[in-house]
């Protein structure tokens, strides 16, 4: 066959889809015209790509459909091909160096060394957070080693404004041996400069951390979600299906007392993971109380109880507050962090078509008086720091308790106070029933 050497235009001859699920036929459409003068002509004034082309080939490839739709796959492959390459350059992995022009530290609590053959920053206990600089993240792929040098919380933060709002993982290293701990592996978000750790038990879980060597640890950050693999990339030891902090980017930084290594960063590579919202898998369950109002902080002094003589005045003023994920009422993202002992009360109505006995379960942090119509029905403790915490180890949980409220035929209110000093203030709570109850205000 001669072949010359001439560019010139040839429309690929359109096919489409039809008959039977996957299955593909051609549907040609010629034109009337077959000379190959014409043809060339109408398809190069309806656009094209340029070919080699004779005489022989353009009267080949007219008769031959397999040909053309085999040069339309192939066109279509290439173009995919230079999309990933392109989508490969963008999402480049970028190494930080473990050396001081790179990092924001307080003086004389770190130090830059060689460890273990690499090159590695060194964290004394007690430091502040040391923070990269010069780059701000917002989703992609975060991987270093970390090797504790004594027992402590050592931090990882991401999407960090300051010290009051960012994202954090933290490993608590006194597990390291035990792949079965429950809660060597921490996520919480910092709001308003409180870690909500005690809110989010949820989010912790076990992992096999190792004493004496490096641990690898991956963060795949998209959008809402994260997933922390360590020592496996292969399958994540937490998956969060919704990121609580009220931040979308911020700075990376580490704490804590150990040895940091091999720091790299892959912008907006997230391995497929969705930057939608995740699943709430208490979204369905109409026994939460989620609709609430509550009331302005005061001070209560310690020592102080909330008693009938304190429940609130007939005037006092209230604002609505809802229940986000799993029910919780986060009052501390609504009034932040406590210096001192406070309290707020939350209030909720009920209508009841005749007199039952219904039992609450409750979640608090960290103390709760609840009235039912005016009358005293619960008093319990969960501080954390001393052995009137509750199950599951002082977190917010609904195993911290349940209460037993007869419900009158008709109107009811249910107000608790809640009084908090110690990291995350809230309640979750959930009826075991709402036969004959209505919820008053509830969507």
């Amino acid at each position: 066959m001669n072949l010359d050497l001439k560019f010139r235009k040839l429309e690929l001859y359109p096919f489409e889809l039809w008959g039977q699920p996957g299955r593909t036929q051609l549907n040609d459409s010629s034109p009337e015209d077959k000379s190959e003068d014409t043809f060339l002509k109408k398809r190069g004034e309806r656009g094209g790509c340029y070919l080699f082309n004779s005489p022989g080939v353009v009267g080949y490839m007219k008769q031959n459909r397999f040909l053309r739709a085999t040069l339309a796959y192939g066109l279509a492959t290439v173009a995919f091909t230079l999309l990933l390459v392109g989508r490969v350059l963008q999402a480049k992995a970028t190494k930080i160096e473990m050396t001081p022009e790179h990092w924001a530290f307080p003086p004389g609590k770190v130090e830059f060394v060689q460890y273990h053959g690499n090159d590695a920053m060194k964290i004394s206990p007690g430091t502040s957070p040391v923070s990269l600089k010069e780059m701000v993240f917002t989703n992609g792929i975060i991987e270093f080693d970390v090797e504790p040098s004594q027992p402590d919380f050592v931090s990882f933060y991401f999407r960090r404004q300051n010290t009051d709002e960012g994202e954090l993982v933290y490993l608590r290293t006194w597990n390291a041996g035990k792949p079965t701990a429950p809660d060597t592996l921490q996520y919480a978000p910092m709001v308003k400069s409180v870690n909500l750790w005690d809110l989010l038990g949820h989010f912790q879980a076990a992992c096999d951390l190792r004493s004496n060597n490096w641990n690898h640890v991956k963060l795949v950050v998209s959008g809402a979600q994260l997933r922390v693999f360590v020592n496996d990339t292969a399958k994540p030891v937490l998956e969060v299906p919704q990121l609580e902090g009220d931040v979308t980017s911020g700075e990376l930084a580490f704490q804590g007392a150990a040895y940091f290594a091999n720091l790299r960063v892959i912008p907006g590579e997230v391995e497929g993971l969705s930057a939608a919202e995740g699943i709430d898998p208490t979204s369905n369950d109409p026994r939460y109380l989620r609709r609430w109002k509550v009331s302005k902080p005061m001070e209560l002094p310690p020592g102080r109880e909330l008693f009938r003589g304190e429940l609130p005045r007939p005037d006092a003023a209230w604002e609505p507050i809802d229940a986000e994920r799993r029910g919780l009422v986060n009052i501390t993202r609504r009034f932040g962090k406590n210096e001192v002992r406070k309290a707020v009360w939350l209030k909720v109505n009920l209508r009841v078509a005749r007199e039952q006995l219904r039992h609450l379960e409750l979640g608090f942090s960290d103390e709760v008086w609840v009235f039912l119509n005016g009358g005293l029905a619960f008093v319990d403790k969960n501080l954390y720091l001393q052995p009137l915490r509750k199950p599951p180890n002082g977190r917010c949980s609904l195993e911290n308790a349940t209460v037993n409220l007869t419900l009158k035929a008709g109107d009811n209110e249910l107000l608790m106070g809640v009084a908090n000093d110690f990291y995350g203030w809230g309640i979750v709570a959930r009826f075991d029933d709402l036969d004959g109850v209505e919820v008053l205000g509830a969507k």
